[in-house]
């Protein structure tokens, strides 16, 4: 029988980071008793199965008063689809009501959630061994595998409580380039970013749109969390305020509208002009790798995603205030347990240190001790309660006594338990 080497697979397989996605996954599923902050899953106690159906009903019902043909409605939902998907025009819609970002559908990729909207992204822009990804640090852990499993460097900028500074990343990119190598494209999350919950204030986009056109950088704007701000603070998107077609966005449903339906979005509107003179959008000439990679994405899914955009007039931000407020909520819970149990003004004696997030699904704590997969699998085993290591997360080393608490599929009760919880196995670790 074959038998292979573990060394002798593809460096993306061998590196043990690699593997930091499906541990955070998985991790409830290895402690069934435990309460989980370890993950980011969204609320689910929205979710209903006569939904699937009527959303499906409801896009059908929207292409036939379109006045398209029954022969042809029954081909796109049971045949191979456009690889680009067919509901760019739905999202266009969407984007320019809830976002403010006018582009036109053929600017638009339907992708299998935003991890096939970063491959296919960094595959068409990345061409060379020396073309380098700066990315915000830390940062989603999917960002740095899609790039690992590419081959494409990425250099950290480390952020700070207003995010990532856009100075800093000015100097990332001639540092990149007096080594003799490119800059090409800069990851952030602008808004409530996940790991940390930062936010970029409005100051700091408008300067960093500004950097990219100096230093002739794309931004991968990633933007999954913006619906969910407290009502009144929503920021534009990078996307909305670029008028250079500077931005990417790399946007997803799975936390808005449905999270099995494993879609999202690139808006990649950028001009690609080809050796004949013939000029498409960037999404468009991406095609190539989609196809390649999924060959298409899931008609089923696209109706039922369509279905509730027709239904909610394309109007995701409005549609999402009630689950806006469950996170908000959720929010606020995981702050007050935390200021019961680790008072602030004793930080001296506990030495516990939190940031406070506005919206979103994260927030990161700091401890007085190592905060490695070990202490959390002791914390989950002996004491309940599970969260992430924030080391997973930086890109060039750090985070060693920080750790991510997912709050957004947790009650409110559960929050108060598990952040007791959390607090016993802080108060009986040993300091180092």
């Amino acid at each position: 029988m074959v038998s292979l080497k573990h060394e002798s697979l593809h460096a993306g397989i061998v590196d043990p980071e690699m593997d930091s996605m499906r541990i955070l996954s998985e991790t409830a599923l290895r402690f069934p008793d435990a309460l989980s902050f370890s993950s980011g899953a969204p609320y689910d106690g929205n979710h209903d199965l006569t939904n699937l159906s009527f959303y499906i009903d409801r896009y059908i019902k929207h292409l036939r008063d379109s006045g398209m043909p029954e022969q042809r409605i029954t081909r796109l939902l049971f045949q191979y689809g456009p690889v680009n998907g067919f509901i760019q025009d739905e999202v266009a819609l969407m984007l320019k009501r809830d976002e403010n970002i006018d582009v036109p559908a053929e600017a638009i990729m339907i992708t299998h959630g935003f991890q096939e909207a970063a491959l296919v992204a960094l595959r068409g822009l990345f061409s060379s061994p020396d073309d380098v990804l700066l990315a915000v640090s830390p940062a989603y852990v999917g960002i740095r595998g899609a790039a690992r499993m590419l081959g494409i460097t990425v250099r950290g900028i480390t952020e700070g409580p207003d995010g990532m500074d856009p100075e800093d990343v000015a100097a990332a990119a001639r540092a990149v380039r007096a080594e003799g190598k490119r800059a090409v494209a800069l990851y952030v999350v602008p808004d409530f970013s996940n790991p940390s919950g930062t936010v970029l204030p409005l100051q700091a986009r408008e300067r960093l749109l500004e950097v990219a056109a100096e230093e002739d950088l794309i931004i991968l704007e990633d933007n999954p969390y913006g619906l969910f701000a407290r009502d009144g603070e929503s920021k534009p998107t990078l996307k909305s305020l670029d008028t250079d077609q500077r931005v990417a966005y790399l946007g997803s449903f799975a936390k808005s509208a449905f999270p099995g339906a494993r879609l999202g979005y690139l808006v990649a509107d950028q001009p690609v002009t080809d050796a004949t003179g013939s000029t498409r959008t960037l999404a468009q000439v991406l095609s190539k790798a989609k196809a390649m990679f999924t060959v298409g994405s899931s008609t089923l899914s696209q109706a039922a995603i369509g279905g509730i955009l027709v239904e909610n007039d394309y109007d995701l931000r409005s549609a999402t205030r009630e689950l806006a407020a469950v996170y908000i909520e959720r929010l606020d819970a995981t702050l007050a347990a935390l200021a019961e149990h680790f008072p602030p003004e004793r930080s001296a004696e506990h030495g516990v240190r939190w940031n406070t997030p506005r919206g979103g699904f994260f927030l990161t704590i700091t401890v007085p001790f190592t905060a490695d997969l070990a202490a959390m699998e002791r914390s989950a085993r002996d004491y309940g309660v599970s969260w992430a290591p924030m080391n997973m997360f930086y890109i060039d080393g750090g985070g060693d006594r920080e750790i991510r608490l997912g709050f957004s599929n947790l009650t409110p009760e559960a929050i108060r338990e598990g952040i007791a919880r959390l607090a016993r196995f802080i108060g009986e670790t040993p300091r180092d």
